[in-house]
């Protein structure tokens, strides 16, 4: 018999663990038979110490083995899907999904929730009334057969080890680590019997992966991963050093995504949202460039058909569709507040992770396991670094159903923002490419 203390102690020395270690670790966990404290202290050694290559492979394999791999053969043609690693306002699976299954690709997506200051895509979906991210395997595999597209949780099925390590690791600090996130990214995408993967990863002031070396570190370990699994992969390294997009929190994310998918609206968030489909597009159609698969997105946008199989996936996923037809239906937060620059100038820098944690502290987010999202709260954020700003400009709007916790987060924004008397420039939004 294996024992647990050991197997910390072994990973907080920098020692490999073999898979038969990694195995019995997740697997003790999953089965409730190790404690959240112990299985803790094991993601912080991991998070302090890292993993190999071998390892990273061998956490993946065992958690995607936790359940079911799917097999989709009995449904054609390509199946692609996008993952981010996370950000503030980075609502891009709502816009691509969509967009790729109007086009003519499957798309299944397996999504997660909120980590820290990051918005979870599976949080945002459930601001949607009625809208069931809780598929069976069943229903899951017949709604991507009908629309081309289907955005669930993890399931008891599907990566069950991942769910549980996922919801441990938000709350014990141990999120921006590249072994631990490979392995939670790769352990769903791969169980979702996908033929191409484009991955996001994000770097900045509010990304996990804050200096452009670990971002590429976490892409490189990524695209091994994938590759060793047999997949078509496209990474990208994207700049979150402010808000993507305006709109912060659940149901105004959502908000947003309708207004991009409608065409009423354009900015990094469309730029990004097209460039990735673009790739996924590219990856499955056979098309001659990531620039085509633009284009063809944009199609999609202009022709209204993206939008509409927005629609047609909320309706299917029992989501109430006539709240993206009618956005202004949603309730409002009952306390909203207007934030004004208390500086004059250039803003020149922005501290991304204070404006993600604004909007967890107005009850986007989770601070605990057991905490209950405000699907209405959140930040409205207008400025762009780079943009002139003079004394009491409105940069903000904050929304929340607690009226006590807008003080908290006005004090984070005003105390995020950098003002310079000289003119920045904008940082470029896709600083690299692996193709």
């Amino acid at each position: 018999m294996m024992n647990v203390t050991e197997l910390i102690r072994k990973k907080r020395n920098k020692e490999l663990l073999t898979k038969e270690e990694i195995l019995f670790l997740v697997s003790g966990f999953t089965k409730e038979e190790i404690p959240d404290y112990q299985f803790a202290a094991f993601l912080m050694a991991v998070y302090l110490n890292g993993m190999s290559k071998d390892e990273t492979f061998f956490l993946t394999e065992v958690m995607l083995n936790s359940g079911k791999v799917l097999s989709l053969e009995s449904i054609k043609g390509f199946k692609v899907d996008k993952h981010s690693t996370g950000g503030v306002g980075d609502k891009t699976s709502l816009i691509i999904a969509p967009i790729v299954a109007a086009a003519g690709l499957k798309v299944p997506m397996i999504s997660g929730r909120g980590l820290g200051h990051s918005g979870g895509t599976l949080d945002k979906l459930e601001s949607i009334p009625g809208f069931n991210v809780n598929l069976n395997l069943k229903e899951y595999k017949k709604v991507l057969s009908k629309c081309g597209a289907v955005l669930i949780g993890q399931t008891k099925e599907i990566a069950p080890a991942d769910k549980l390590i996922y919801a441990l690791r938000d709350v014990t600090a141990t999120v921006e680590s590249i072994p631990l996130i490979t392995a939670s990214i790769m352990s769903k995408k791969m169980a979702e019997g996908i033929d191409g993967l484009v991955l996001d990863v994000k770097t900045g002031s509010g990304a996990f992966m804050r200096d452009m070396k670990d971002a590429e570190a976490l892409a490189e370990s990524l695209i091994s991963t994938a590759k060793s699994f047999g997949k078509k992969v496209i990474a990208f390294i994207t700049d979150m050093n402010q808000p993507l997009g305006n709109y912060i929190g659940n149901w105004l994310e959502v908000y947003e995504s309708v207004k991009i998918l409608k065409g009423e609206k354009k900015g990094d968030l469309y730029d990004l949202s097209l460039t990735l489909s673009g790739a996924m597009l590219y990856l499955g159609m056979k098309l001659k460039s990531i620039e085509e698969g633009f284009n063809l997105s944009e199609k999609m946008i202009s022709s209204g058909k993206a939008y509409e199989k927005f629609v047609e996936i909320v309706k299917l996923q029992q989501g109430d569709e006539s709240f993206i037809i009618n956005p202004e239906k949603f309730k409002r937060a009952r306390f909203s507040e207007k934030l004004t620059s208390s500086s004059t100038g250039f803003l020149s820098k922005i501290d991304n992770y204070q404006i993600g944690m604004a909007s967890l502290e107005l009850g986007a987010g989770r601070k605990t396991k057991a905490d209950t999202i405000d699907y209405a709260a959140g930040i409205i954020f207008y400025p762009r670094i780079g943009d002139y700003i003079k004394k009491n400009d409105v940069i903000a709007e904050l929304f929340s159903n607690n009226k006590n916790n807008l003080e908290i987060a006005k004090k984070r924004i005003l105390g995020s923002l950098t003002y310079s008397p000289r003119k920045v420039n904008q940082p470029k939004l896709i600083k690299k490419i692996f193709i």
